[in-house]
């Protein structure tokens, strides 16, 4: 690898052990094997190069979600069965990435005084609820509509919540079968309450 990806993996192997706000350029050089002035040299500074990062090691998680996916979609042909055993997969994928996951929530709290770090997150808000919608639905892709937004809009909603109960309180967030029950009762109450 060259400098520039050395330090980008330094950089996500920062993010997932100490996370966003506690990681110095120092640590990130310390990491990477590679001077702090390379550091301003490929990304002009350390948080340009930490959202960098950030988006690149949500793109490796958004794989391990494909993973969950492939893995529930062999378990059924029941939707049902299939919703429920993607959330339970998650679990897997929320152990693997908790260091990225808290570090996700910890960079959101401190996007409203770090303007380019909020255009990061929202420039890829799109491209996540098209891919959660496409994954839901065990599918490689789907094309760009107002229906597949709101669906992958749902679905990131539900998974950023879960994120959070499950960093807080493992023991205590939903399972697979506590989502599809929830999803049950809040259809039935909602959709047939006209």
């Amino acid at each position: 690898m060259g400098n520039r990806e050395d330090l980008m993996a330094g950089a996500k192997r920062c993010l997932y052990e100490k996370g966003y706000g506690r990681t110095t350029a120092r640590d990130i050089a310390t990491a990477s094997g590679v001077s702090l002035a390379a550091i301003g040299y490929h990304f002009g500074s350390k948080d340009a190069l930490l959202n960098a990062a950030m988006i690149e090691a949500i793109g490796d998680m958004g794989t391990a979600l494909g993973a969950v996916v492939v893995a529930a979609n062999q378990v059924s042909d029941d939707p049902e069965e299939r919703f429920a055993a993607v959330w339970d997969g998650l679990r897997d994928v929320f152990v693997e990435h908790r260091g990225l996951w808290a570090a996700q929530f910890e960079a959101l709290a401190q996007a409203a005084h770090a303007p380019e770090l909020a255009q990061a997150f929202a420039g890829a808000q799109k491209e996540g609820r098209l891919g959660l919608a496409a994954l839901f639905q065990g599918l490689p892709e789907v094309v760009e509509t107002e229906e597949e937004l709101a669906r992958g809009a749902f679905y990131q909603t539900l998974l950023a919540g879960y994120a959070a109960q499950w960093l807080a309180a493992p023991e205590l967030a939903p399972s697979g079968a506590d989502f599809l029950r929830g999803l049950r009762l809040v259809s039935g109450s909602v959709l047939n309450s006209g």
